[in-house]
C-alpha cells in the first residue's frame, strides 16, 4: 500500500527503521541479487511453527476473495506450494473468519505451503482486552489440521511502514525463527542489444 505504507507511516517511523527500509527498497528495485531475509521487528509472531519455501502470492484478504469470484480468478494451481500473504483493514473479526473459510472451501488453503499474516488494521472485535477469538485463534481454527507454518503480525499492506512483498518471488519462511527471506531478485538485469540484433 503506497499511501499509508510509504507515506504517513513512513514519516512517523523511527529514523533507523526508515533508513533500513529505504536501503531495502532501493536494493530490491535496482539490484539483481536476492535480498535474503527481510528485516523483522519484535511484533512478528509464530502462530504455527514450521519451515517452507514457495512463491509469494496474496494481498488484501477481502480483495483476494472477491477476485476469486470473477472471471479474473487465479487458477487454483497458482496456489500450489505458495506462501500466501494477506492482511485486512476494516470490518469485523467475523468477516476475516468468513473470508478464510471461503478460501478453505475453494481449496486454496489446502494447496498453500505457508502463510504470512499482516498486522490487522481497524478490525472490530480484535483489539479489546477481552477479544475472543483472537486473530491467531481465527486463523488456526480455519486451517484446522493443515500443518503449515504461519507467521503473524508482519508489517505489510495498510500497516506500516510496509515491507515489500513482491508477488511471484520465491521465498523461504521459517515461522518459529520469525524469518522471511526473498530467494530471488525482484528485477532482472537490463540487457542492451546492438542495433540490428
Amino acid at each position: 500500500m503506497a499511501t499509508p505504507g510509504l507515506g504517513g507511516h513512513w514519516q512517523a517511523a523511527p529514523a533507523a527503521r526508515g533508513a533500513e527500509l529505504e536501503r531495502l527498497y532501493s536494493t530490491l528495485l535496482t539490484g539483481t541479487e536476492p535480498i535474503g531475509a527481510l528485516p523483522a521487528t519484535p511484533t512478528w509472531e509464530c502462530w504455527r511453527a514450521g519451515r517452507t519455501e514457495g512463491r509469494l502470492i496474496g494481498g488484501l484478504m477481502s480483495r483476494i476473495v472477491l477476485a476469486q469470484a470473477t472471471r479474473y480468478a487465479l487458477p487454483l494451481e497458482c496456489f500450489d506450494g505458495a506462501v500466501l500473504f494477506w492482511e485486512e483493514m476494516g470490518g469485523h473479526a467475523s468477516h476475516v473468519w468468513s473470508y478464510l473459510h471461503v478460501l478453505r472451501h475453494s481449496g486454496i488453503l489446502d494447496r498453500i505451503a505457508g502463510m504470512v499474516v499482516g498486522t490487522p488494521t481497524a478490525i472490530d472485535g480484535l483489539h479489546s482486552p477481552d477479544a475472543s477469538p483472537t486473530l491467531p485463534e481465527i486463523v488456526l481454527d480455519v486451517l484446522g489440521d493443515r500443518d503449515i507454518p504461519v507467521l503473524g503480525n508482519v508489517e505489510i499492506g495498510h500497516a506500516g511502514p510496509n515491507l515489500p512483498m513482491p508477488v511471484g518471488i520465491r521465498v523461504a519462511l521459517d515461522a518459529q525463527q520469525r524469518r522471511l527471506a526473498l530467494l530471488e531478485p525482484a528485477v532482472e538485469p537490463l540487457t542492451v542489444t546492438g542495433q540490428g540484433d
